[in-house]
């Protein structure tokens, strides 16, 4: 199947090529003989009711310090390509809205993966909250009130904002760590938002478990063990990676929220388990294929690329 697919990402020349999972999405629609573009969010454009981007060709390979090539910057119009893919990173701010609105102009006619207006409902932090029975207990408020009696009642707790991303601004704070009055302090200064309050799970230690579904279905998973000192799992802060398999309880996750994830549209989705508790839900820019890959010998952009082509094929 011939397709054009512009990516619409952040800087390529500044992505790491052994981890990045929008590179081999890349690398696989081009084996597929797809014609690739490559720009940033910046570069769209909304006139006379069209959707335009400064866009390159783009062309990839797998050599560290070579590993892209661009064209010369055309005005795309989004409508006369097949499929656009939204992934450049958070955080889920503003900008991030406004680009799902104006893709929201050549969907589904242009194929977006994800489905921009279901990107722009389901921020990570919020749309897990459609699913409480799966939560860790939670609190969503800016009330510092109920954050005092929340803490009282739990004791060991996670605070962190609500539209933050890579673990920036996650804390791990202890029944005796007299840093909370501070921490609120400096959370209600730099965010307008509620913040995210979570009873601490200290199975996190044992690792914080990112599993990819593809169209709502488990794909593979792989587990990021937290660095010494260090209560966040990112692999990007020194979490490292480890091969896993799903548990029973795992599955029971993916297979309570899949249908809905794929009834949405949200055909790529990186979803983050601690114990048997759903903490987050990807769908913006979710990350893991590489490190799957590599651990269970598969190629997880080659499922997501087959779904994306029988999603494109119903929407003719």
């Amino acid at each position: 199947m011939g397709l054009s697919v512009a990516i619409q990402m952040d800087p390529i020349e500044s992505i790491d090529i052994e981890a990045d999972s929008t590179f081999v999405l890349a690398l696989e629609a081009q084996r597929r003989g797809y014609d690739l573009y490559h720009y940033l969010p910046q570069d769209l454009a909304f006139s006379g009711g069209r959707v335009a981007a400064t866009a390159r060709p783009l062309e990839v390979r797998r050599e560290t310090g070579n590993h892209y090539t661009l064209g010369e910057p055309q005005t795309l119009d989004l409508a006369e390509v097949d499929i656009v893919l939204m992934r450049q990173d958070p955080p889920f701010d503003m900008a991030y809205i406004t680009a799902t609105h104006l893709l929201e102009h050549i969907h589904p006619r242009t194929l977006v993966v994800n489905d921009p207006v279901e990107v722009r409902n389901a921020p990570e932090k919020l749309f897990v909250t459609r699913f409480p029975d799966l939560m860790p207990p939670t609190l969503i408020t800016a009330d510092r009130g109920q954050i005092v009696a929340f803490r009282g009642r739990y004791g060991d707790i996670i605070v962190k904002p609500l539209f933050g991303n890579g673990g920036a601004g996650v804390f791990h704070i202890g029944p005796a760590d007299d840093n909370f009055n501070a921490l609120l302090e400096m959370f209600t200064e730099l965010y307008r938002e509620p913040i995210v309050v979570q009873a601490y799970l200290p199975e996190v230690r044992a690792g914080d478990k990112r599993i990819i579904l593809i169209d709502g279905e488990a794909a593979g998973a792989v587990n990021r063990v937290p660095a010494a000192g260090e209560a966040r799992s990112n692999l990007h802060v020194g979490g490292r990676p480890e091969p896993t398999e799903l548990t029973a309880a795992e599955r029971r996750i993916c297979e309570t929220i899949g249908p809905e994830l794929s009834r949405r549209g949200l055909i790529f989705v990186g979803i983050d388990v601690i114990g048997d508790y759903l903490t987050e839900i990807n769908v913006t820019s979710p990350t893991g294929l590489q490190e799957i890959d590599r651990f269970d010998g598969v190629w997880l952009e080659s499922r997501i690329w087959d779904a994306i082509e029988k999603r494109f094929e119903a929407s003719r």
